[in-house]
């Protein structure tokens, strides 16, 4: 929508194919419904740093559209925004559908015309496409294509790699599709007990058990499943954990990291005092969720029905231990189909950065998640989204 409404601007005539029955519909689903829109990032380098798959090819898009220029563009088509923690911004009324229907105005205001339709492949004049064919059989030529279909991620919203196949159909190599910002399952037999508890304000360290170093350290929100764990700490994660195979790396949580050891430790001998003759499955309601109660004191070696007051020093120092460092050992990502977005796509050697279009067929462009580009969560993969689709749309 973003590449058709300012291809549109440029005086062009611009027909826009949607294969599900309203434009947008995956935007619906992100931010929890909320809409993540963009990352208010005034820096161009920290923008970039947020990339970590191929971010120097984005220098030309992110330079001629930023993330101001995203929220003055919402703005200005009538969506107030609010900047929230991390810089994230979402709609002033939380509503996703408020940026779809402020995309599909644009597109109208310019004219844009929506087909619905699914494209099946290109019909080729030499080393230029005349027409693009309709899994119904409808043939639509045009001077200029861009391919703006997604990734293969939330294959329910429509993203199920059409775009991969009709770059293929004129040569251009794929980087296999892999999932990223994905949640990961977790070997632990207790972390399913645990299924729906959500953390806030816990760090997370991850750990490669290959090399012993950290290689990512977040701050937030995360969530148990029946699997393993999800939450934004940990969909970050997940782009920082190459070769991953099981056992290769180690997820510890803080579960109270505003306080040290010795803090955690006073705090525990309080609440032990308060409640000297309850069990120690009962002496810590105040300090935890109920169900993570029994998790860490069995971790800690400490008998559930042990009474508080019998709790030793050296139980507390074990207690203090798991609470700082509640270790969970990776076994495997989820399905591409449950990833945010996707790794892999259209190699980026391929296409010009200062165009978006295709070094192979002259009249062919790209924008968005088909290009092998993907950033942290945050806004940033949205921002992705928009900066190529208004450079890819100028363009034509």
């Amino acid at each position: 929508m973003m590449a058709a409404g300012h291809a549109a601007m440029n005086g062009n005539s611009v027909s826009l194919l949607e294969r599900n029955e309203r434009a947008g519909r995956k935007i619906m689903i992100t931010g929890k419904g909320r809409c993540n829109v963009t990352n208010h990032c005034t820096l161009l380098n920290e923008l970039i740093e947020a990339v970590p798959v191929n971010g120097r090819f984005l220098y030309g898009a992110f330079s001629r559209f930023m993330p101001t220029d995203t929220m003055d563009f919402f703005e200005e088509l009538g969506v107030p925004l609010v900047v929230e923690r991390g810089n994230r911004v979402f709609p002033e009324s939380q509503r996703a559908v408020d940026i779809v229907d402020a995309l599909v105005k644009f597109c109208k205001i310019n004219k844009v015309k929506t087909l619905c339709g699914r494209a099946s492949h290109f019909l080729l004049d030499g080393d230029r496409i005349s027409s693009v064919v309709t899994v119904e059989g409808q043939e639509l030529s045009a001077d200029e294509f861009i391919i703006a279909t997604g990734g293969c991620s939330y294959p329910l919203t429509g993203s199920t790699g059409d775009g991969y196949k009709l770059a293929r159909q004129v040569g251009h190599t794929i980087i296999p599709p892999k999932p990223s910002l994905v949640p990961i399952n977790i070997s632990e037999a207790w972390v399913p007990s645990l299924q729906g508890l959500s953390l806030r304000n816990v760090a997370l360290s991850v750990i490669d058990a290959e090399t012993y170093s950290t290689v990512y350290e977040d701050f937030g929100e995360m969530l148990f499943t029946h699997f393993g764990v999800s939450g934004p700490i940990v969909l970050s994660a997940s782009s920082h954990m190459p070769n991953a195979s099981p056992g290769r790396y180690k997820l510890s949580i803080d579960l109270k990291p505003a306080l040290s050891s010795e803090q955690l430790d006073a705090r525990i001998q309080r609440d032990i005092a308060k409640y000297s003759n309850k069990t120690a499955n009962n002496a810590l309601v105040e300090l935890l969720p109920r169900a993570l109660i029994p998790i860490v004191l069995d971790l800690a070696g400490i008998n559930p029905n042990l009474k508080a007051n019998q709790i030793s020093r050296e139980l507390r120092s074990q207690a203090v231990q798991v609470l700082k460092g509640l270790e969970m050992s990776f076994d495997s990502f989820r399905p591409i189909e449950e990833a945010i977005v996707t790794s892999g796509g259209v190699s980026v050697k391929e296409l010009d950065p200062k165009s978006m279009r295709s070094r192979l067929c002259s009249n062919l462009l790209f924008a968005g998640e088909v290009i092998d580009v993907d950033a942290y969560t945050g806004g940033f993969n949205l921002q992705i989204a928009f900066s190529t689709g208004v450079m890819a749309g100028k363009s034509v």
